[in-house]
């Protein structure tokens, strides 16, 4: 019977990931068996599991330093890959709950489809978490999509979600192709992480996702979409919500790294072209996030 290790990385957001731990002690299997590996990513105060979970399925690891959501869940799949020697790894953020069949939805989309090598939930925005909050209705709340499948734009070198702020109505339902998959929800062959490697550590967070898609996909995996496994997110509780100086700069410095690594000449003119439109009309935090680009400052770094 196959496995699947679910890497889960803590931030100072005990409640939240507790929540998360609860909502998967609820998922059922089917044709896999599944554990669940917290990576504590240095928080302030060291994060315990819940005492009602088993120990035999969900299991802590501790990172003295914030190694960002890339290192953590570097972490987390090495010691998950060592202990089970699992053939899937799932990425999931510790602000999702998930619902009960999500991952048996996900095991046999993948599981039908040799070439798939990642594939990634339907996700919807946590009641209280959208964008717009005031756009819904009490009844609409909890089905409104945060992510329906992602699409690369190389002319205006954006990666965004597919359906995001939409109301779900199944419109995404015939879709099965993604451009990249998204790290807050992503099953993964190991063998594509054995090819392509694992998660960049220069990304830090942002955009690392869309640069695992991209590598897998040259490596000839298909990414996926699964709109039938459903996932609730409260939106990057972690890094200071939307909009925050922590994801306007990571954002900025990843989004130039990534379209200039793998972009024709063409779409590295395009980035140059941004650079200089920031340089002259951007703020401080944007001209740290340039020059920190230019100058191979990667990783993780101060922004204050």
């Amino acid at each position: 019977m196959k496995h699947i290790s679910i890497i889960i990385v803590n931030f100072n957001q005990h409640k939240l990931s507790d929540r998360c731990l609860f909502s998967l002690s609820k998922v059922h299997e089917a044709g896999f068996k599944f554990s669940v590996f917290v990576v504590d990513n240095g928080s302030a105060k060291n994060y315990h599991l819940p005492s009602k979970l088993s120990k035999k399925r969900f299991f802590l690891l501790r990172s003295d330093a914030n190694l960002g959501f890339t290192g953590g869940n570097n972490l987390g799949i090495h010691a998950a890959i060592e202990r089970f020697d699992s053939e899937f790894v799932l990425l999931l953020n510790n602000d999702t709950e998930v619902e009960a069949q999500f991952l048996c939805e996900l095991f046999t989309c993948i599981e039908a489809r040799p070439r798939m090598g990642i594939v990634s939930a339907k996700i919807f925005f946590t009641p209280g978490k959208e964008f717009h909050k005031r756009s819904y209705t009490q009844t609409e709340r909890g089905n409104v999509l945060w992510y329906a499948g992602g699409s690369v734009d190389w002319q205006h070198l954006v990666a965004f979600h597919r359906g995001v702020d939409e109301i779900d109505r199944q419109q995404f339902a015939g879709q099965e192709r993604s451009d990249f998959a998204t790290g807050c929800c992503a099953l993964i062959r190991r063998e594509v992480l054995e090819k392509a490697g694992f998660l960049d550590r220069r990304y830090f967070l942002y955009l690392e996702d869309v640069d695992l898609s991209m590598r897998a996909r040259l490596f000839g995996y298909q990414i996926g979409y699964c709109d039938a496994a459903k996932v609730w997110h409260a939106n990057a509780s972690s890094s200071g919500g939307s909009g925050s100086s922590f994801q306007q700069y990571y954002q900025l410095r990843n989004r130039l790294y990534f379209f200039f690594r793998y972009g024709t000449w063409i779409v590295r003119l395009r980035v140059l072209k941004i650079l200089l439109q920031r340089v002259l009309r951007g703020s401080r935090l944007e001209h740290k996030a340039i020059w920190h680009f230019l100058t191979l400052q990667d990783g993780k770094q101060p922004i204050i």
